[in-house]
């Protein structure tokens, strides 16, 4: 049926006035802008994180390959035709060698000259200058070769240390000799400042006498710096490197 006029006028005086949306009090609009900037500081935290662990890690790493490849090429020419024989460069900026630790990593980790941050931020291992100097195995002298790396961010070199058990095999590679150390000590945890681990005989580690020992060091607990993570190793034996590079049976 048809609505009638005294149905619709009805209808009308029923209906409640139409009144407009209340805006927000003070107090609200105080909560929903602190609210938006929580938001966004996550978000920029979230980028900072992925920047500090991802991206670092992909720029390292391509640095690390473009040094690693220069140390190799370098070595290939100095083995060509009449330089076949001539004396390695061990202490060159490029690099020194080639730390392989099968447990902690499948990389051929790059050492170079130094434990700064500009070293150690382009994905490669670097041996003590300072406060304790290294020996350097090529050296023949007996002492510690000490090395530090990032366990998080730029490349994360050692972050897999914490798999490293004893009798574990480290091998150091060079332009033309193995150096196979097997672990005897780990300490995993000691204050950042306790600079006897890297001693030419390292507190702690259980060794009282001189030997060729090498030490590896880097942060704990991962994604901190607040103390040092260590792993020593003693040289078992040398292998010279064959024109394969055929590495020894502990990297097969």
């Amino acid at each position: 049926m048809a609505a009638t006029a005294d149905d619709t006028a009805q209808h009308t005086h029923a209906s409640p006035p139409h009144r407009g949306r209340r805006r927000p009090g003070p107090v609200a609009m105080v909560i929903s802008f602190f609210g938006e900037m929580l938001i966004t500081a996550g978000v920029l935290l979230g980028l900072f994180v992925v920047y500090s662990l991802w991206w670092t890690n992909v720029v390292a790493d391509r640095a690390a390959d473009r040094q690693a490849d220069k140390v190799r090429d370098s070595w290939a020419h100095e083995s060509d035709g009449g330089e076949r024989d001539a004396p390695a460069v061990y202490d060159s900026k490029n690099g020194i060698g080639f730390l392989h630790v099968p447990t902690m990593s499948d990389d051929d980790i790059l050492v170079e000259k130094g434990t700064s941050m500009k070293v150690l931020n382009d994905g490669v291992a670097g041996y003590y200058t300072d406060p304790v100097k290294a020996t350097l195995p090529t050296s023949g002298k007996k002492g510690n070769f000490a090395l530090a790396a990032h366990r998080d961010g730029h490349g994360a070199k050692f972050h897999g240390i914490h798999q490293i058990e004893k009798g574990d095999p480290i091998v150091f590679e060079t332009k033309d000799t193995w150096f196979v150390y097997k672990v005897f000590g780990i300490l995993p945890e000691t204050s950042k400042f306790n600079v006897g681990v890297l001693a030419k005989v390292p507190e702690e580690s259980g060794r009282e006498k001189a030997g060729h020992y090498i030490t590896l060091t880097t942060c704990t607990p991962i994604y901190t710096s607040k103390y040092r993570y260590i792993v020593w190793g003693e040289l078992v034996r040398t292998e010279k490197v064959d024109e394969n590079r055929t590495p020894p049976e502990e990297l097969r």
